[in-house]
């Protein structure tokens, strides 16, 4: 039997707190994958190995974090005898992580992320369940032929490019914006065979872990449209920016379809004619920012602002390449 590797970042999935009535209350990334396979007794047949990459709280992602992930992976990868990897990870910024292992990976082994909303000394920890699931769906996934990055969260299997967190206290806190789940566990079970998938899982971008190689990766920020705003937040972006970290591009959460206050556009005007690059998002929950003849700016399309701004950084990145 071909393994499964874990790699663990930490997250709640892997906190833990003194009162376990009060499981909101909790520190983040206390225990190793070690520890949260030894509390999922369903998963002592299974062939796995772990492997400790950071142990965070996942509101404290950054680009060395990511490094680090995207070195494992590429190496667990290439393994032959290795058939998926199971990512532990916190649920705040998974689903940026989710959709920028999906632009990397090739797609040819499955990578499927999983998180919890409850630490894992809570009553109701969500986390063994959840982790039970990530490997079970690694190996079903491997069995079918199939690969490409998923995360796997309160019983449901979701596009690694699609999943967005979506309530701040729910177990069940995710969903694909409008996009349905590749296979709900709760009905249905483990999926077996294409007929157990709702379709086909969506092919990677395959842009290559090497992506990751750069020190630090190009200055994006995201700013929100909202009344009264008059721009000064992106005049004092560009003003902050230096010769070694200068401003190279902003997502704007617009209100609506991606519309943005008349003030700030002209700030976003002043930018872009620095060389700054400006593309449009929304803080509406459904529907995105479609592009529209007569676009000035670039619509991100279904992605989150968070989601589009790590499309802007591999996007930059992809610019820098050929002077590299």
């Amino acid at each position: 039997m071909r393994k499964v590797v874990i790699l663990g970042t930490g997250g709640t999935i892997a906190g833990t707190g003194s009162d376990p009535a009060r499981s909101w209350h909790y520190v983040a990334a206390q225990r190793d994958v070690g520890e949260l396979l030894a509390a999922v007794p369903e998963l002592a047949a299974e062939a796995l190995e772990w492997m400790q990459v950071a142990q965070i709280d996942s509101k404290d992602m950054r680009w060395a974090v990511w490094q680090a992930l995207a070195a494992a992976l590429d190496q667990a990868l290439a393994r032959t005898d290795v058939a998926g990897v199971v990512v532990t990870h916190g649920t705040d910024t998974l689903e940026e992580t989710a959709w920028l292992l999906q632009a990397l990976h090739d797609g040819r082994k499955p990578v499927v992320l999983t998180a919890a909303m409850r630490p894992a000394t809570a009553p109701d920890a969500d986390g063994p369940a959840n982790l039970r699931d990530a490997v079970r769906v690694a190996r079903a996934a491997a069995e079918d032929g199939l690969g490409g990055v998923v995360a796997v969260l309160g019983g449901r299997v979701w596009p690694g490019a699609a999943v967005r967190k979506v309530h701040t206290l729910a177990v069940d806190a995710f969903n694909g914006g409008e996009v349905a789940p590749l296979a709900d566990l709760r009905e249905n079970g483990m999926p077996c065979g294409a007929e157990g998938w709702s379709r086909p899982w969506p092919p990677c971008d395959g842009m290559g872990w090497s992506r990751m190689s750069v020190a630090e990766p190009p200055r994006v920020e995201v700013i929100t449209s909202h009344a009264d705003a008059d721009g000064w937040v992106v005049d004092a972006l560009c003003a902050h920016g230096t010769p070694q970290s200068p401003l190279r591009g902003l997502i704007v959460a617009g209100t609506g379809h991606g519309t943005v206050h008349e003030a700030l556009e002209a700030a976003l005007r002043r930018a872009e004619a620095q060389g700054v690059a400006v593309w449009r998002s929304t803080r509406v929950a459904k529907g995105g920012v479609m592009a529209r003849e007569g676009d000035r700016w670039p619509a991100c399309g279904p992605l989150t602002p968070a989601q589009a701004r790590v499309a802007l950084v591999l996007a930059l990145l992809q610019k820098q390449r050929p002077a590299e």
